[in-house]
């Protein structure tokens, strides 16, 4: 985006289209307070997407880093991320 690029690649498996974390403003829910924890958490960038374990690390009060695991397909800006701690869920940012 800030370069004004529009990038395009073949395939579903293209190392562009994968993600190593996210970071999410405006988080909804008691996420933030659970940021720098030990305990283990997940998130779903889409809605039937398996929960992908992930830690949680505060940047600012507003803003979290979500840092994954296995990266995730197609994390998109603009999108939501979805955090739980086992069936609890967090927040939403």
């Amino acid at each position: 985006m800030a370069k004004n690029e529009l990038v395009v690649v073949c395939g579903r498996e293209h190392p562009l289209l994968q993600s190593d974390s996210l970071r999410a403003a405006t988080f909804l829910g008691s996420a933030a307070a659970h940021a720098d924890a030990a305990p283990a958490y997940a998130a779903k960038t889409r809605y039937r997407q398996a929960d992908a374990p992930c830690r949680i690390i505060r940047l600012r009060d507003d803003l979290l880093e979500l840092g994954f695991e296995q990266p995730q397909w197609a994390v998109t800006p603009g999108q939501s991320a979805v955090l739980y701690q086992g069936e609890v869920c967090l927040g939403v940012g």
